[in-house]
């Protein structure tokens, strides 16, 4: 008797309680990898503002760093070193 038999023969109850367990282990086995990628992202999004703030003071002195994704995870990441980081990159011409 295969998986596919025992689901067309078991109760809907049955198998909804099995989906919904198999949901929740799901979510708690990604719940620490999920955490990750969103605070990821969030200091991405500040990586870009802190990138346009520096840009568009760094416009009065002349040095800008280009606005990417790996610039802006690295300084959202690194904050002030980041962007000092970034700023010897660019001047080592590695950027």
């Amino acid at each position: 008797m295969s998986i596919i038999d025992l689901v067309r023969n078991a109760d809907s109850t049955v198998v909804i309680v099995v989906i919904a367990v198999l949901i929740v282990l799901f979510f708690i086995l990604l719940k620490s990898s999920l955490k990750l990628v969103f605070k990821l992202l969030i200091n991405a999004a500040v990586g870009f503002l802190i990138l346009f703030a520096f840009n568009f003071i760094g416009r009065i002195v002349g040095v800008t760093i280009a606005v990417n994704w790996v610039t802006a995870i690295i300084a959202g990441l690194l904050g002030l070193p980041g962007i000092a980081l970034l700023l010897v990159l660019q001047w080592l011409s590695v950027i």
